[in-house]
């Protein structure tokens, strides 16, 4: 591992913080934070933390000795300094009197000696920070170290490494008894540059945060060289992963996904997860071995993942025929969930059954020929257990190469899992109410796409903005934000159409709503109206929608969690205007179209709704086509937006919000919802 410390660097930081005030300490101390924190062979997603004792003034103005500690949670690769918060020292340092302290209890007391009392929680692992002597401590997950020490041997693997430099500390979950049995460890040697926690991670010193962290790349280093000797590759299957041809990724997804999930009996609605496929040459060579059911479900590399990749992973055979698959794969998902419900039984029943079990679906999935799926409640959190599921196959592979892999204990792994102060890493934010959907929404840059896009997405759920105009959706998706996936879709095309639904599959795992918006207007009388004008409208306004629903309701099919389809059919369904037939007809088939999907599919689960707008501005209704439709009406233009029985114009968020109340309403379907402001003539009777 290379030092990425520049000196340069280094004064720049300090220079750029030194005009708000901050400490050179600190400013020092947020500068190699980031620098570790960038590596991902190190840290990842607010794992590892660092520390600076110093002194600041407290709220009193009053100089006094502080340990600036990573709050908990926080990202160390873009930290700042208030992401580092200010506890009293002395205060911190009389706790090790103690026998005991529950960690509660450490939380409180830290909280109370906070310099700000608004600044966030101080690590986990904060005494451990304060009972060492030296002005700045480092901690990581290497992955060459846990790659090293995750052995049954790995206590003594690591002495042979790197012999007196640093203190080897057993196994102890975070807390008080580690941070006392680490400080214990290190008196009794205070020669070392830093401790080795077993099947845990790394702790480097120093007196400054250049040499702090040179020790940390130097440590990691020789854990690399270690692992460079007598390594041996993992053993393959016979004869590869299969008897033939994968499955698609689009086609292998869908089904995944699906048979991670569960239904909610009482509500009717399935609680879903979204993938991030991962598929390099490293993952593929483990995810083939023949041994993969064993070093793969041995457990985590280290206790800090559990929350968010669980203690194992789901294994799965090769994605081949389709049928065979899917059978396979919901029966290793249903024996998943219902081992989880036993490894929850066993443990909570030694704290007396007081822990309220979280979901037992798979946080990773591993398909030998594919790679692996992160699985999560968003694209985001799926991100991070697929970055975790890369570290740990990095150390497992490691590990095996030089000797056996072993985890920490099941009870060790259910005590980390459940233990409240690592929860509290999760946050306590209300689930939005599509969190875990995906929904496809075609038409996407137009007024009432782009505003549905956004309402989707506000509401949770993962969208895909879909649309003719490839620069165009993408303006949408970067508005949205977040993991908005823009993607070309001409609905005229069938091919166009089915890669846009492919390219869903892989990118989320599948398709849960579907709004169906695409489209455009022709004018005209209908006894004079040129046929090829009629054969536009309808490849567009109707079978563009066919098109789309079909595309959706295979994957919906495969994933065997119902769906929801939602068509944008206009009051022209309903109520035609003059000379508006070419428009009117084909949305009136789309209406019907709709219904038909409700009956034909309901038994799937699958719910198909429509919307009835009129005179919404947009592309399709511009202002020269609203000067022409006043005119058919005999009004002004300002008069024909204003024609309803409310007397207000109808905007495209109304619409948005029309589709979103749709996609809720979980025991509806073959609805038609008029957003019109009132028109009599419109109403469904």
């Amino acid at each position: 591992m290379q030092s990425r410390f520049l000196k340069a660097d280094a004064e720049a930081m300090v220079a750029r913080y030194g005009g708000a005030g901050v400490l050179r300490d600190l400013a020092l101390r947020v500068y190699t934070t980031r620098l570790l924190g960038a590596d991902p062979r190190l840290v990842l997603h607010g794992g590892g933390n660092t520390s600076v004792k110093t002194r600041t003034p407290d709220l009193m103005g009053r100089e006094v000795d502080v340990l600036c500690v990573k709050g908990s949670g926080a990202d160390m690769a873009t930290i700042e300094p208030a992401g580092l918060p200010a506890v009293r020292l002395a205060e911190l340092r009389l706790l090790r009197t103690r026998d005991a302290l529950s960690d509660e209890e450490m939380v409180r007391l830290q909280r109370a000696n906070l310099i700000d009392p608004m600044a966030p929680n101080p690590s986990v692992e904060t005494l451990l920070h304060a009972f060492v002597p030296h002005k700045f401590v480092d901690h990581t997950h290497s992955t060459a170290v846990l790659g090293l020490i995750d052995q049954a041997d790995g206590e003594a693997r690591a002495a042979e490494v790197y012999e007196s430099r640093m203190g080897i500390v057993p196994y102890i979950m975070p807390g008080f008894a580690l941070a006392k049995r680490a400080a214990e460890i290190y008196e009794a040697n205070t020669a070392a540059n830093g401790l080795i926690l077993h099947k845990h991670g790394i702790f480097t010193f120093g007196d400054s945060a250049e040499e702090a962290y040179e020790r940390m790349i130097e440590m990691v280093s020789l854990a690399e060289a270690a692992l460079r000797r007598g390594r041996r590759a993992l053993p393959r299957l016979p004869g590869g992963v299969g008897r033939g041809a994968l499955l698609r990724l689009a086609e292998a997804a869908p089904i995944v996904r699906g048979a991670c999930a569960f239904k909610d009996t009482a509500h009717g609605a399935h609680r879903r997860l979204i993938l991030e496929l991962r598929s390099s040459d490293a993952i593929l060579n483990f995810v083939n071995g023949a041994d993969v059911k064993r070093y793969a479900t041995a457990g985590v590399v280290t206790p800090d993942h559990t929350i968010r990749t669980k203690n194992w992973p789901l294994v799965l055979e090769a994605p081949q025929q389709a049928g065979e698959f899917a059978v396979s794969t919901a029966a290793a998902a249903a024996a998943f969930m219902e081992d989880y419900r036993r490894y929850f039984a066993r443990h909570n029943a030694r704290y007396g059954g007081v822990k309220t079990m979280l979901d037992p679906l798979p946080r990773v999935v591993l398909v030998p020929g594919l790679g692996l799926f992160g699985l999560g409640r968003s694209k985001k959190d799926a991100r991070i257990a697929a970055d975790l599921a890369e570290v740990a196959v990095e150390t497992i592979t490691d590990a095996e190469a030089v000797g056996r892999f072993e985890s920490i204990s099941e009870a060790d792994m259910f005590d980390c899992e459940y233990w409240s102060l690592e929860q509290a890493k999760l946050g306590a934010a209300k689930e939005l109410p599509l969190a875990g959907q995906i929904a496809a929404i075609t038409g996407a840059a137009g007024a009432i796409g782009a505003a549905t896009a956004k309402a989707f997405a506000a509401a949770g759920a993962e969208v895909a903005v879909l649309d003719v105009n490839e620069a165009a959706a993408h303006t949408v998706a970067q508005a949205i934000g977040g993991a908005a996936l823009a993607l070309r879709c001409d609905v005229t095309d069938p091919a166009s159409v089915q890669a846009a639904f492919d390219n869903v599959a892989e990118d989320f795992g599948g398709v849960d709503i579907v709004v169906s918006n695409a489209g455009a207007a022709w004018q005209g009388r209908i006894g004079e109206v040129d046929e090829a004008i009629l054969h536009k409208s309808f490849d567009l306004n109707f079978y563009g929608h066919q098109r789309v629903a079909q595309a959706a309701v295979r994957i919906m099919r495969a994933q065997g969690t119902g769906g929801c389809l939602l068509f944008n059919t206009s009051k022209q369904a309903i109520n035609p205007g003059p000379n508006f037939g070419p428009y009117g007809l084909p949305k009136a088939a789309t209406l019907f179209l709709a219904r038909q999907y409700a009956l034909d599919h309901g038994a799937d689960g699958i719910r198909a709704n429509a919307v009835n707008a009129d005179r919404i501005r947009s592309g399709l209704l511009t202002d020269a086509m609203i000067a022409d439709r006043a005119k058919a009406r005999a009004l002004t233009p300002a008069a024909y937006m204003r024609g309803n029985l409310l007397g207000r114009e109808v905007t495209a968020e109304d619409v948005a919000q029309a589709f979103l109340a749709q996609a809720l309403a979980l025991k509806t379907t073959a609805d038609v919802t008029t957003v019109d402001g009132g028109n009599i003539a419109a109403a469904l009777r």
